[in-house]
């Protein structure tokens, strides 16, 4: 497949352009031009692009790119990491929060799907963008079912905050570093919130906010929207596809 066919194609999907972010999204790096095989992972780390070269892949889609922020130089260890993809003729496709939000094939969309419940609204608003979702299960369930429904699809939990209701009714989901979209979450009558990472100006939040939390690690709770996306370039256009894994214990 032509690289210029799948990148206007995931702009599309992703509404990549149209979406504000921490740095240029869509294609970062330009290399061959043919795509026959894809990698993906979470971040555009040593480690990703080392198992994207050995998986023979063509293109290596991240959420996190290279490309975050203030503009750098192509020098020392940033510069070195740019290099290798030029060196490699390895494409890198970035997507961030267009991935977090992606109604269907999103990291909260997904988070949902394998929790069991189904999204209703978002919230967190960022430049015009809900990056999280407000969600429900199909009738009210134990938190502690909750937290073994994210045991038994991801990792166990870094941490959980029981300090909310027993029986939850309605949840938000924001993937990553949502713990900032807390005291929202309770003004919108959520009784629990799943998220990736703990910030620190939120550690005593959800007990002084009698709310429920589900901090399941950055890293975690990001591996998903990738490989959804993955296996839908694959049903489209018949591109096989690898997941690298290069965890981050956050």
């Amino acid at each position: 497949m032509k690289r210029a066919e799948l990148v206007a194609y995931l702009d599309d999907l992703l509404n990549i352009h149209a979406i504000a972010d921490f740095g240029p999204q869509g294609l970062q790096i330009e290399g061959r031009e043919e795509v026959t095989k894809l990698a993906v992972g979470v971040d555009a780390a040593h480690a990703t692009i080392d198992g994207a070269l050995a998986a023979g892949a063509d293109m290596l889609i991240v959420h996190h790119g290279v490309f975050w922020g203030p503009t750098k130089r192509l020098t020392g260890a940033f510069g070195f990491k740019v290099r290798r993809f030029f060196e490699a003729d390895l494409n890198l496709y970035a997507a961030h929060l267009a991935l977090d939000a992606h109604p269907e094939l999103g990291n909260n969309a997904e988070l949902c799907r394998l929790l069991g419940l189904t999204p209703v609204s978002g919230y967190f608003d960022y430049k015009g963008l809900d990056v999280g979702v407000i969600a429900a299960p199909p009738q009210p369930i134990s938190f502690q079912t909750l937290v073994q429904r994210f045991r038994d699809a991801l990792q166990p939990p870094l941490r959980v905050e029981a300090h909310g209701s027993e029986m939850v009714h309605k949840v938000a989901v924001c993937s990553g570093d949502g713990a900032r979209s807390m005291e929202e979450a309770q003004a919108l009558g959520c009784d629990a919130l799943v998220t990736g990472e703990l910030d620190y100006t939120m550690a005593h939040a959800a007990e002084e906010l009698g709310m429920n939390v589900i901090y399941g690690g950055h890293y975690a709770t990001e591996t998903l929207g990738v490989q959804a996306l993955a296996r839908h370039l694959s049903e489209q256009f018949g591109l096989p596809w690898a997941f690298v894994d290069a965890p981050v214990p956050l």
